[in-house]
């Protein structure tokens, strides 16, 4: 695990009582988050990963109807805690800039809000890595922070940066990836962030394609 990830995952172990109070269960999402992971969900065939899985309630959620899903994320106080809510779920500790899945093998990746710590100049990597476990058709369905792409902010756990759909597109071509939609909104009252929402999707495209 690299530096930055040890030192990301060590802030989010020091508030994840904390976090897991505010933002740890599906309840606690807003509904128009829901609606966007569980269309993509039901779009997305194969093994699905959510990389940065955090307390485990979107791992939790990609998993209804008996699919195949397993979370990833670097906090170990996270990983405990989900594993006592969902103990039916796959959860590891581990970083998702080196997947421990063989290529090809996965059929969408979720990385809500997972991406935002991560530093602009190392976002590529990571997409290249998504790109690298995705099977041909495969989906990748990323939310962040809306707002002038790589600008830093003072998040509350750690650091982070904003980004646009149009931004990510960009990088996500450059990964492999085919952008096939992208939303933004305002937030509403009584949502745990402020902040505007972006999401973008992507697939791997076909040979044929």
């Amino acid at each position: 695990m690299s530096s930055s990830d040890a030192r990301i995952g060590a802030a989010y172990d020091g508030r994840a009582a904390e976090y897991i109070e505010i933002a740890g269960a599906l309840e606690q999402m807003d509904a128009r988050d829901r609606d966007v992971i569980a269309a993509w969900r039901d779009a997305t065939p194969g093994a699905l990963l959510d990389a940065g899985c955090g307390p485990g309630h979107w791992t939790e959620f990609l998993s209804i109807g008996g699919r195949e899903a397993w979370g990833v994320d670097l906090s170990a106080e996270f990983i405990a805690s989900a594993r006592a809510a969902f103990p039916a779920v796959r959860l590891e500790v581990g970083s998702f800039r080196e997947l421990p899945v063989e290529s090809g093998s996965l059929g969408g990746i979720l990385a809500w809000y997972s991406l935002i710590h991560t530093s602009p100049a190392d976002v590529p990597a990571v997409l290249s890595e998504f790109a690298r476990t995705l099977a041909p058709g495969g989906g990748l369905l990323i939310g962040f922070f809306d707002g002038e792409p790589r600008e830093p902010f003072a998040h509350a756990v750690a650091p982070a940066y904003y980004w646009t759909p149009e931004a990510l597109g960009d990088l996500l071509a450059d990964a492999g990836f085919a952008v096939t939609g992208g939303e933004r909104r305002g937030r509403e009252p009584g949502e745990i962030s402020a902040r505007p929402h972006a999401s973008v999707t992507a697939i791997i495209p076909r040979s044929a394609d």
